[in-house]
């Protein structure tokens, strides 16, 4: 007889696993601690609480090695990728000149202050173009001219308002900061320019380091979204991170672990009380496992499954329950269970245990469901209370406090500046200090609430931190977007060339 080839047998062994469930949590701990505690690092390190002597935050002098005595000036900045400073853009468009023969307009050149320059002083590019028109050919000059009135080397251009290909642009490689700086237009043959006007761009350089604010705070980069102008690595910002990542993650891994057991928990009853049936009908415990293995438990269809495999490898059915209760690991099942191996163990009719069991189980469930229900509407509370305690801080954050940092903006005496009602002196405040004691607040009391809201609705810490989490995130979404502005974070608005009001005759 001809041995048929090609043919193989593939048998699935549905082998019982070890149970991954902590170890998966301890390594989400360690993951999520070591995440936590970098933030939590970042975070001090750059607060107000380890501040060196020489103004610049610890996270700073560590990186790039400064001495923390002495103040790093602005070529000590540029010697660290991390503090350069980014090149800034100026663009003066003055109106139309009309009907003069010379004409001239004083302006500043911003830049870095020698005393804090280090002995460094960047090149500060700058490009003036001018447009001149006439009722006829005239000859003009077009110049940038130092306080002295002497034109600046690369900084005159000599044209004539008739010739079609005239292209009046100056590139200027370097224009030191500086004062009275002049720009002029002239009629070379004293003829009357009928209009004229110019454009200066000027590339500068202001000494703060592009991740620094005024204050030698770190705001991080910037980044536009929306039209609004974010810095999502503030270091405030990591105070907030630290705590989520700190507890959010293996809090959220264990609520969801506790949630399909208690979906478990759900059907437990169900299981019991069709084994009960089946043991009426005639079945042993191992034939009606193995036979409800087929049937529907939802979250308790994997434990239900993995019984039938151990009972057909031929474990004791007094064990197979053992082990389903230690991997479940509630006190409604351990009692179930206890209830059916002793009655299993002595023999009788199981049947009755199995309803009782069932019965008591779905009592159990029934009144942790009414607790649920009844604690539901306390933690809408809580949330609101927080929602708003969070709305009242962003105001206070964005509307009160400015406007009393800008009513007392004026130096009208006193050493920190201020204003004056009466004999009362009202000293200068700077808003990011509130902003950092509000913000510190405000997730203290996510802390607080989210804790106390889980606590209320499962009794396990893990539920709150959950809420926690989720109050941190809402925090920082709002402080980032609403909050933490340009100019309550102390990054000043870029300095103008101050152009004179008038205009001279040269």
């Amino acid at each position: 007889m001809a041995r048929k080839k090609g043919k193989k047998v593939v048998v699935k062994l549905d082998l019982p696993k070890d149970d991954t469930t902590m170890i998966k949590l301890y390594a989400i701990l360690a993951v999520s601690l070591f995440i936590g505690l970098a933030c939590f690092g970042f975070w001090l390190t750059n607060s107000s609480f380890l501040k060196s002597p020489n103004g610049s935050p610890l996270f700073v002098n560590l990186v790039c090695g400064y001495n923390p005595n002495e103040v790093p000036s602005f070529a000590d900045n540029e010697t660290c990728d991390l503090m350069k400073d980014a090149p800034n853009s100026i663009i003066w468009e003055e109106e139309e000149w009309t009907d003069f023969r010379s004409q001239g307009k004083m302006f500043d050149v911003p830049g870095v202050d020698e005393t804090r320059s280090g002995g460094y002083q960047p090149a500060q590019p700058l490009v003036a173009t001018c447009d001149v028109d006439s009722s006829k050919p005239i000859p003009y000059q077009f110049s940038i001219r130092g306080s002295d009135s002497i034109p600046i080397p690369g900084g005159t251009h000599d044209g004539n308002s008739g010739l079609t290909n005239d292209e009046c642009i100056l590139e200027i490689p370097d224009l030191p900061p500086g004062e009275l700086y002049q720009v002029v237009i002239i009629s070379k043959d004293g003829s009357v320019i009928d209009s004229a006007s110019f454009k200066l761009d000027l590339t500068f350089y202001d000494g703060v380091p592009e991740y620094m604010n005024n204050g030698s705070i770190w705001i991080g980069p910037k980044y536009e979204l929306g039209g609004l102008e974010i810095h999502p690595t503030i270091f405030l910002n990591f105070f907030g991170l630290a705590l989520f990542f700190t507890f959010w993650p293996a809090s959220f891994y264990w609520d969801r672990v506790k949630a399909n057991i208690n979906a478990m928990e759900e059907k437990f009853p169900d299981f019991l009380r069709d084994m009960a049936e089946y043991w009426k009908g005639g079945l042993s415990m191992t034939v009606a496992v193995q036979t409800l293995a087929s049937s529907e438990y939802g979250a308790l269809n994997d434990e239900v499954k993995k019984m039938s495999d151990q009972l057909s490898w031929g474990v004791a059915f007094s064990d197979v329950i053992g082990m389903f209760a230690d991997r479940v690991g509630t006190p409604i099942v351990k009692r179930a269970i206890s209830l059916i191996s002793e009655a299993n163990r002595a023999g009788g009719k199981i049947s009755d245990i199995l309803v009782t069991a069932a019965n008591d189980s779905r009592e159990i469930k029934f009144l942790e469901s009414e607790r649920k229900r009844t604690i539901s509407s306390y933690i809408s509370v809580i949330w609101t209370s927080y929602m708003v305690f969070l709305g009242v801080i962003v105001v206070l954050g964005k509307v009160f406090i400015p406007n009393i940092a800008n009513s007392n903006s004026s130096d009208s005496g006193g050493d920190g500046g201020g204003s004056e009602i009466g004999n009362m002196q009202i000293r200068n405040i700077d808003p990011l200090f509130f902003l950092t004691i509000f913000y510190y607040g405000v997730n203290m009391q996510a802390m607080g609430n989210g804790a106390m809201a889980g606590l209320m609705a499962t009794g396990r810490f893990s539920n709150g931190m959950k809420h926690s989490g989720l109050m941190i995130l809402v925090a920082l979404i709002m402080f980032n977007f609403i909050v933490f502005s340009p100019d309550l974070i102390g990054i000043s608005q870029l300095p103008g060339l101050n152009p004179s009001v008038g205009t001279f005759r040269p």
